[in-house]
């Protein structure tokens, strides 16, 4: 058990018990997958309105996804036209899905 008496003793021992705690909690800035991003959903929790977010990029613009072909990613339900898309979503998720949440 730590004796601390004086009050510099003290002050010091809780400046760097404060600063442990406090860079322990800190996300690792090399790994940012660890940090996760809030999505814009609905209120059935699906992202970007239901609509295809591979379809963007494969085809050139928007199209309707289907509950048929969904994942489950950072908290939101994603829809899909096609199994296709719906696993290229799923391999890589940050290259199709919306910046900033969708926000």
């Amino acid at each position: 058990m730590i004796n601390i008496r004086s009050n510099t003793t003290k002050k010091v021992f809780l400046g760097i018990l404060t600063a442990v705690v406090l860079i322990g909690s800190l996300p690792t800035w090399g790994n940012t997958a660890s940090i996760k991003q809030k999505i814009n959903t609905n209120f059935d929790g699906v992202a970007i309105k239901g609509y295809d977010a591979v379809a963007y990029f494969t085809q050139g613009r928007a199209v309707k996804g289907t509950s048929k072909f969904s994942y489950n990613w950072n908290d939101a339900k994603w829809y899909f036209a096609s199994a296709k898309n719906r696993d290229l979503f799923a391999a890589d998720p940050e290259q199709y899905a919306p910046q900033y949440g969708g926000y």
